[in-house]
């Protein structure tokens, strides 16, 4: 009887401290949206140098052609 009772309460134990698969979605879930937002600031940082970067070449042709590269990440990114 002694050992029934010492093997329930340790499997009471371990299921307690299991987690539910709702649990394991919702925490799944944060990740994917904290990883959408970390790409989103990403592209809007790469945006903000292309914009600067076209203000600086003042219209000279390969400077603004070499500014398309941050362009070309942020498009990367979607």
């Amino acid at each position: 009887m002694r050992q029934f009772t010492t093997v329930s309460i340790l499997l009471a134990g371990l299921l307690a401290g299991c987690s539910s698969p709702s649990e394991d979605a919702a925490k799944a879930q944060k990740s994917a949206y904290e990883a959408q937002e970390e790409v989103a600031r990403q592209r809007l940082k790469l945006v903000e140098q292309y914009q600067s970067c076209i203000k600086e070449a003042e219209g000279d042709k390969s400077k603004e052609e070499a500014c398309q590269s941050f362009l070309n990440a942020a498009e990367a990114l979607k």
